[in-house]
């Protein structure tokens, strides 16, 4: 899409100025509009309507003392957005309150507040409908189309089924589930929903789907269980073909600082310790992040992967025994590998 022309600039600037003199006193005349914008009467005429256009209540109230006047939300800043706009603002915000921003949850939930309060109604509702069907876990993600996150928000509000192409060994298939939530982690988006055909909670990727829709039929929801918690899980573990559970000789909060939440699930465990379940396509990868982490720590399950530890461990003190004495900076603890991919 090309920039805006100057004059479409001007337009806007100008109606901008139109909705902040209207909320700076109770009613204007036409003359008086028309003098501080430098316009002719005509054109604040056309200004209004692009304000009633979008939503903003501007009533012409007849007769001596009448004029212009800002309804309901009169005392609110000047927002001006579009459709498109206010669905990419509020996937933004809701990005941020996720955590994709360290240190701006809070922030981004004030301004999600805000931007609900001074939005006309008809945007409102799609904004509403977005943030009251998201959860998350760790932030900073994989960019999606806004509509298609718009049409399953509004079939998790709505409960309607929705339908999608999804790949699935090899082949691309239609799914028809019942959407419960919109889940974003530190990478993606996910759509946390009861699979109909089959019968059964499933997390699907967004950036994955084609062909999205929202059907008329609606549906009666089901008990569902923690939906973050859930994909968390599924993203850290079930999805791939190992799993490993180790007992963490340290706090919970401090290894969830230390591991993507896409890459392990923590469990506390009290006095200090804490779970950690993860997976990989080879275990002895995940083993090695597991003691980068700087900690004690027990293996839970598969029981032979602590006989892989004993073998590492022997080639480990292999390699020491034979390395020539050197400075000892090679002695000091490797970083953690970038968890970034």
């Amino acid at each position: 899409m090309g920039a805006a022309s100057g004059d479409e600039r001007g337009t806007t600037e100008r109606v901008l100025t139109l909705l902040g003199l209207l909320q700076q006193r109770r009613v204007w005349t036409g003359p008086e509009l028309a003098d501080r914008l430098k316009v002719t009467s005509r054109t604040v005429r056309r200004d209004v309507e692009r304000l009633r256009t979008l939503g903003y209540p501007v009533h012409a109230v007849q007769g001596v003392g009448g004029g212009y006047q800002l309804g309901p939300g009169r005392d609110l800043p000047p927002l001006l957005l579009d459709d498109e706009e206010a669905i990419a603002t509020a996937v933004s915000l809701l990005a941020g309150a996720g955590g994709a921003v360290a240190g701006a949850g809070d922030a981004a939930l004030r301004a999600l507040t805000k931007l609900d309060r001074v939005l006309p109604t008809r945007l409102r509702h799609e904004v509403r409908a977005l943030s009251g069907s998201v959860e998350s876990f760790g932030g900073g993600r994989t960019p999606v189309d806004a509509e298609v996150l718009m049409t399953l928000a509004r079939a998790c509000r709505d409960e309607v089924e929705a339908g999608f192409g999804y790949p699935s060994g090899g082949e691309v298939r239609r799914r028809r589930v019942e959407p419960y939530r919109l889940v974003a982690s530190d990478r993606r988006w996910y759509l946390f929903a009861y699979d109909l055909d089959r019968d059964d909670w499933r997390t699907f990727r967004v950036d994955r789907m084609t062909g999205v829709s929202a059907r008329t039929w609606r549906f009666r929801p089901r008990p569902a269980p923690d939906a973050a918690a859930y994909v968390q899980e599924s993203v850290a573990s079930r999805v791939y073909p190992h799993q490993a559970r180790f007992l963490v000789h340290a706090p919970a909060g401090t290894v969830r600082a230390q591991i993507p939440a896409s890459a392990a699930v923590v469990h506390g465990r009290g006095e200090g310790r804490c779970e950690v379940v993860s997976g990989g396509g080879d275990l002895d990868v995940v083993l090695v992040h597991v003691l980068l982490l700087g900690h004690e720590f027990e293996v839970l399950d598969p029981p032979w992967l602590g006989e892989r530890c004993r073998v590492l461990a022997a080639r480990l003190l292999a390699a020491g025994a034979a390395a020539p004495p050197g400075d000892g900076g090679a002695t000091r603890a490797a970083a953690p590998p970038d968890a970034a991919d």
